[in-house]
């Protein structure tokens, strides 16, 4: 294998297949050069390690977002490898090439029915990459199927081996099936149906791990600014993490004490509470960042992304006080969309290691996450005796049913069984 062909390959594959930039392409190719530098090139089997191995290597130097970012560049190259074979440069294989191109072209018309739907950036990156799982399982074992020839009997099987030989959870499968009903209905043309033979993944209940409140306080106490007031708005509103990153000047009522949370999962926009204890502290917040909105404009620089249907009809939006982030970020980065140089909001990997550090030094033993806090609101919520409906709509959950495993949780607290062993010892 020449490794600097099969780059330039990986970098099309990149850019074609999943959509990137040549920006993040590039920046891709160089993790997989640093990781062949000191590796040869591990069989499938022997991935996993070494790919444990390079990151612990990288994150004794670099913060925990590059980790993660080359932890994703590695991902997709060994994707690559499995889809390609590890080279697309091979001009004699006219079946290969044919699938290549009728694949990339299947690709980017599903990219161009997300955008017309207004999909979420991380929604379009989420289901193109099922989507080239998906051809590379068709390449495994149907070889290059030719144009035309793709069928639902495919998505059956599809869905059968990632429940059966994968053994996912239920929601992963339901997601690789959501994932590629844009190809089926809008591309295709198909209609989907006798799914009912699929074999199907065994749904399972986890209750949600939740904090007591004195664990809550424990945490904010040992979280500095602006990480803390990040952490208080989340579980004071019951906010996603990327719903709270994503929240701008805008988004903030001070006079009826409630925040917009925009474009949140579903794309579904829906109102949520915001604590007047945090009022004077985000007051505050938006004094710090004032001054910096405030030198972007003077030094001319860009501004911050905004959807692209406004960015088109209004073009100096992007730099209006109302749409700059609540939680901006240092610096400047190109949008994944756009190519535009743009200050985009905090990466959401800053407040996770935040948080962690904070657990730990809480003495906190339990597995939990920035969106622990989201399910302890619901909790809370639910022991202080509000109707479940209510908290459903500041969740912004479609089903009850979703909304009702806070019930259970909440009552577990509140059962006031004693144990007979209380009475022996």
């Amino acid at each position: 294998m020449k490794t600097v062909e099969n780059l330039a390959d990986f970098m099309t594959y990149l850019t074609t297949n999943l959509g990137m930039d040549a920006g993040r392409s590039e920046w891709s190719c160089y993790w997989v050069e640093r990781f062949l530098q000191n590796n040869d090139l591990p069989a499938p089997g022997q991935r996993k390690e070494s790919l444990r191995t390079f990151l612990h290597a990288v994150a004794q130097t670099k913060p925990d977002h590059v980790v993660q970012y080359a932890n994703e560049a590695l991902q997709r190259w060994f994707l690559f490898l499995d889809v390609c074979g590890g080279s697309t440069n091979n001009a004699g294989d006219d079946d290969w090439q044919r699938w290549r191109e009728y694949t990339s072209g299947l690709t980017q018309r599903v990219r161009e029915v997300l955008r017309l739907k207004h999909r979420a950036y991380r929604t379009e990156q989420t289901y193109l990459g099922w989507l080239a799982r998906f051809f590379s399982f068709l390449e495994a074992h149907r070889g290059f199927p030719g144009k035309d020839q793709i069928d639902v009997d495919d998505l059956r099987a599809w869905l059968s081996w990632l429940a059966a030989e994968k053994q996912v959870a239920a929601g992963t499968q339901n997601q690789a099936l959501n994932a590629l009903l844009p190809l089926y209905r809008s591309v295709l043309g198909l209609e989907i149906q006798g799914l009912d033979t699929t074999l199907r993944a065994k749904p399972t209940r986890r209750l949600p791990v939740v904090f007591t409140r004195p664990e809550i306080a424990a945490v904010f106490s040992r979280l500095p600014l602006p990480y803390r007031l990040m952490v208080q708005l989340i579980y004071g509103g019951g906010l996603r993490l990327e719903e709270c990153l994503s929240l701008r000047v805008k988004d903030l009522d001070f006079s009826n004490a409630f925040l917009t949370v925009r474009c949140g999962k579903g794309d579904k926009d829906r109102i949520t509470l915001f604590p007047e204890i945090l009022h004077e502290p985000v007051r505050t917040h938006l004094q710090e960042q004032r001054i910096v909105w405030e030198r972007d404009r003077r030094n001319a620089d860009p501004g911050v992304s905004v959807p692209h249907g406004l960015r088109r009809k209004y073009p100096g939006l992007s730099r209006e006080w109302g749409w700059f982030w609540l939680f901006p970020a240092s610096g400047f980065c190109n949008d994944p969309r756009s190519g535009e140089r743009v200050r985009w909001h905090i990466h959401p990997s800053v407040l996770q290691k935040q948080v962690k550090i904070a657990l730990r030094a809480a003495g906190i033993a339990k597995h939990a996450s920035v969106h622990t806090f989201r399910h302890s609101f619901a909790t809370h919520l639910v022991e202080d005796g509000y109707d479940i409906r209510i908290v459903q709509d500041l969740f912004g959950h479609a089903n009850l049913q979703t909304t009702m495993i806070y019930t259970h949780v909440a009552a577990r607290n509140k059962l006031g069984v004693r144990s007979p062993l209380q009475g022996l010892l």
